[in-house]
């Protein structure tokens, strides 16, 4: 699922909202918190949109053709997808 920046923002107020009532944050510049925080999950999207796009490329290139929506595409796709994310450390 891809994040838009109206859902980035909508998980921003959320992640805000939910460290300040378990009381742990305070956020003296509301506005810079929603910043930061945006930045933070925009930067998750778009590695993980990343992450895609090198699963998709490395099935790809295999010798044999994998199609799209298959069981066997879908294993090699998190498989892919997995490894380039914990390369990342993500």
């Amino acid at each position: 699922m891809r994040l838009t920046e109206a859902r980035i923002s909508h998980l921003s107020h959320l992640v805000r909202n939910a460290l300040h009532k378990g009381g742990l944050a305070d956020f003296p510049d509301e506005p810079a918190a929603h910043r930061e925080a945006k930045a933070v999950l925009s930067s998750y999207a778009r590695m993980e949109e990343e992450a895609d796009a090198y699963a998709r490329e490395r099935i790809s290139r295999l010798s044999r053709r994998v199609l799209e929506g298959g069981r066997e595409w879908e294993i090699l796709h998190r498989k892919y997808f997995e490894e380039e994310m914990a390369r990342k450390k993500l």
